[in-house]
């Protein structure tokens, strides 16, 4: 604890030890300098390779279930988040740089999947786009998402030549590869403008069809900037060169499997086109995409971070200004449009943390659009997830949610996500046994009250005194400070 306090674990799984996890079958513990090429062996030659070692009778083995592995770092997960359950066999077999070397594990966050050598440090170049700002009309603007990706991609091949670079191996990796992850925030705030809920079909098709569009302009971009600037040094052999995109490994990740997928192949865009510029340009860039956590930077722009549900929908943050009530803006918007907000309302909405579930006097829909990240179905998480990483080159971070105390529901769900071609997985977030016990005054029917019709102003005398919003429509809000 002292020495190593801040280590983020992760278990990298090949695809046979989830096929002896489903077979109830043995898995064999080797000691590694007796397994040569077996750490950089993935999919068929992984499993043929490893099977050839346990019928080796070599000297230093031991033997165990599959399940009871696979029991042991959920159990682990469950009490401490870690580790992070990733997937070597899918992030190799869908990496397009797997011509030059192996993944041999993700980054912090889980979503940079880059090769790894004695020569080489991965790095990757980050940027995001938020997506609260490509909602035009009622839709995704396919225009603005266009000249977002096309500029994003420019500003981030730029950046890999003018960056510093502390190791000449990180320099040598990225000058080689040239890799950048473009990802996307704000994902959650797209659906409230959409009115579409998270916990639904609707939002699993908006997950795939919004991730097909940047996943399209980007890989365009990077070949319309090889056309321009000359295709990165070890483009030749790469998938990329073979014709194939990230949807086109999911058929690659089957036939070494020799199991389906859980994830179908549909798209909307001409995709034959991005091909033939490819074959025409070649690639700027060997990795184009990646969703990174956003925290900091969803944070400033006053957005849900990354890809994920609202947290809570109220929740109090404490700085050197003092205390700051941070509130959904959406939801007070939406009451505020029936008349329900008030300062009644918003005591109510503390009472329950956030939660809208309780709260008889507002209506379904709206309690079904503003669910908090708990009261999600994690199935939904996972599906909307693996539509996304149907168009990635790299990997998303992907955390889960989970109330369930059962060790099976675990099991089942991070067995969903390998199913499904996901490479990576982040947190696993469960809620605390326990809450702080809250008083407040709430005032039922009282008729002389009226809502508050400010756009984001939030109503004061509750218990915690006057209340300061977080609000960044307000140049005076010092809740960043």
């Amino acid at each position: 604890r002292r020495r190593a306090h801040d280590i983020h674990p992760a278990v990298f799984i090949s695809d046979l030890f989830m096929k002896r996890v489903k077979q109830d079958g043995d898995w064999t513990l080797f000691s590694p300098d007796q397994v040569p090429g077996l750490h950089d062996a993935y999919g068929r030659k992984f499993e043929e390779l490893y099977v050839k070692y346990e019928n080796s009778s070599l000297p230093l083995t031991k033997k165990i279930k599959a399940k009871d592995l696979w029991r042991k770092m959920l159990t682990m997960l469950y009490e401490t988040g870690h580790p992070w359950i990733t997937f070597k066999c899918t992030s190799n077999l869908r990496s397009p740089q797997s011509h030059v070397g192996t993944v041999h594990c993700s980054n912090l966050c889980t979503e940079i999947t880059l090769n790894t050598s004695e020569d080489e440090t991965a790095v990757c170049n980050l940027a995001s786009i938020n997506l609260s700002k490509m909602i035009k009309d009622g839709k995704l603007n396919e225009d603005l998402i266009k000249s977002t990706v096309s500029t994003g991609m420019r500003m981030l091949d730029n950046v890999v030549d003018i960056n510093f670079y502390p190791t000449v191996e990180a320099k040598n990796s990225n000058l080689r590869h040239r890799p950048v992850g473009l990802g996307v925030m704000g994902y959650q705030d797209a659906l409230y403008q959409l009115d579409i809920p998270f916990d639904c079909d609707e939002n699993v098709l908006f997950a795939d069809r919004s991730m097909e569009m940047v996943s399209y302009y980007a890989i365009l971009s990077s070949s319309e900037l090889a056309g321009e600037r000359g295709a990165y040094s070890s483009y030749n052999g790469s998938k990329w060169e073979m014709g194939m995109l990230p949807l086109d490994t999911l058929d690659l990740l089957e036939e070494e499997r020799d199991q389906k997928l859980d994830i179908d192949r549909d798209s909307t865009l001409d995709w034959d086109f991005v091909k033939k510029a490819i074959k025409n340009n070649g690639m700027r860039n060997s990795n184009t995409m990646a969703i990174a956590p956003t925290a900091t930077i969803a944070n400033i722009a006053g957005v849900v971070p990354c890809v994920e549900p609202i947290f809570k929908n109220i929740y109090m943050k404490e700085n050197l200004s003092g205390n700051f009530c941070v509130i959904n803006r959406y939801l007070i918007d939406s009451l505020t449009k029936i008349g329900l907000w008030s300062p009644n309302m918003l005591a109510k909405i503390k009472i329950n943390n956030g939660s809208l579930a309780n709260i008889h006097e507002i209506p379904g829909d709206i309690k079904q659009k503003f669910k908090e990240v708990f009261e999600i179905n994690p199935l939904s998480l996972i599906r909307a997830a693996a539509k996304r990483s149907k168009w990635i080159d790299q990997s998303a971070s992907t955390n889960l949610f989970l109330t369930t105390k059962s060790g099976k529901e675990i099991s089942d769900i991070y067995s969903k996500v390998w199913e499904m071609g996901m490479k990576t997985t982040y947190y696993l977030r469960t809620l605390a046994a326990s809450q702080i016990t809250k008083t407040t005054e709430v005032v039922e029917n009282k008729s002389d009250e009226k809502p508050q019709n400010t756009e984001y102003n939030t109503p004061s005398n509750t218990d915690a005194g006057e209340i300061k919003a977080c609000l960044i429509a307000d140049p005076d809000c010092e809740a960043c400070q």
